[in-house]
């Protein structure tokens, strides 16, 4: 028993002394909470008990599939120069997306997950966050990790298989990408608490796929996020798929966005093909947080148009015909008919970025493939001193099978 308060007073003294004592922004457990502002309390009976509440998830598009303008867009979010850079963005993360699944078909690169139809829920979020912010990516959100700094030679180093790819040149403390479904819930909401800890201004933004809202760890992290306001932004990416399972038969809910309301999260709903709206929407989102605002839910709704991974095969469970619907919807086009119709785009200015971007990958190609592979103890090394006996095997087996040409693939 003695030891036991031993241990948990000096795992305390621990953490005290890595964060800094309790901050007053957190809240005593006894203290008064008032209810978030977008959830409406219908009927209070006396004391602390609420029985009764009401709630709106609201949703956002400023520019539909067809590339018409909402009137009521704020001026802000159109602006050319803003707009341009999106579009090269997606653009750019698109035909990155497309030559590493080239790579994975010709057994150059391992499974690889493709944005097709998506790049504007990860370009919306990069250019939406600051260089100090901190982003806990799935494995689907290049779009937004390229934007933010990190090469295409880096990314095509790790789903080659070497884990030198995650540690980014730029930025440098950008969560490594998270294949595990929904823990990166957790790792974003620990940084944003160490963020208040520290009383940084800076958020930590999270991205995830419908299938990983119904997790536990999404859940959990939700909830704490909320109780102690800290600044976060997590962002579903609802592109209608759990691998072959369809979102109606993930959750009951209406929309995913409404799982905020449990938590005492803002929910907001918004349309991910739609660049603009998106990056708009996570731009206040994230602003609120580093005001000290507390935490966001975001569901961005988009589609899968290629296969989760280059592991699945699509066609074995979806409507061909569905998926050529949802196509015309993409965000590309969408934007590119905006843009055209206004003078902001020409075709010579498209064949030019065309161009700018098919060198580019080819050039981190060109690197990636140059790229030497890590010895095959690089896993052991980087984790004992000294080898187990019991792992000795493993070894043996792991020298037996690596690759004697210090190939890729």
């Amino acid at each position: 028993m003695t030891r036991t308060w031993i241990m948990n007073w000096a795992r305390a003294r621990a953490i005290q002394a890595l964060f800094g004592s309790r901050s007053k922004k957190f809240p005593r457990a006894d203290e008064k909470r008032e209810a978030a502002p977008y959830v409406t309390l219908t009927k209070l009976e006396a004391g602390p008990m609420t029985i009764g509440v009401s709630f709106q998830i609201d949703f956002l598009r400023f520019l539909s599939a067809s590339g018409e303008l909402d009137p009521a867009t704020p001026r802000e979010a159109i602006d050319p120069e803003l707009l341009l850079v999106l579009y090269r963005a997606m653009t750019r993360t698109r035909a990155y997306d497309g030559k590493a699944i080239a790579l994975q078909r010709t057994g150059k690169l391992g499974t690889f997950a493709s944005a097709l139809g998506q790049e504007a829920i990860g370009v919306g979020i990069g250019a939406a966050m600051r260089s100090e912010d901190v982003l806990a990516p799935s494995y689907r959100d290049h779009g937004a990790q390229l934007l933010r700094g990190m090469t295409m030679v880096e990314n095509l180093v790790y789903w080659g298989g070497d884990e030198r790819g995650s540690d980014y040149a730029v930025p440098r403390s950008d969560f490594p990408i998270c294949v595990p479904v929904g823990t990166q819930v957790a790792h974003a909401a620990g940084a944003a608490y160490a963020f208040k800890l520290r009383d940084e201004k800076r958020v930590a933004v999270t991205i995830l796929g419908d299938g990983g809202a119904s997790t536990g760890d999404f859940y959990s992290a939700l909830n704490m996020a909320a109780v102690w306001r800290v600044p976060l932004v997590v962002v579903i990416n609802n592109n209608q798929w759990a691998i072959s399972t369809p979102r109606e038969m993930e959750s009951a809910t209406a929309t995913l966005a409404q799982k905020a309301v449990a938590a005492g999260v803002e929910g907001r709903q918004v349309d991910g093909n739609d660049v603009i709206a998106m990056r708009h929407i996570a731009h206040a989102a994230i602003e609120k947080a580093r005001d000290g605002g507390g935490p966001t839910l975001i569901e961005a709704l988009s589609y899968r148009l290629g296969d989760h991974t280059t592991a699945d095969d699509a066609s074995r469970y979806r409507d061909v015909e569905i998926v050529r619907r949802e196509a015309e919807k993409e965000p590309i086009g969408r934007l590119r008919k905006y843009l055209t119709a206004r003078g902001l785009w020409s075709e010579e200015q498209e064949k030019a970025l065309a161009k700018d971007c098919a060198d580019e990958v080819e050039r981190a190609v060109a690197a990636y493939l140059a790229t030497p592979p890590q010895a095959f103890s690089a896993m052991f090394d980087h984790l004992f001193a000294q080898l187990p006996e019991s792992m000795r095997d493993q070894y043996e087996e792991a020298r037996r099978f690596a690759p004697k040409d210090g190939g890729h693939g």
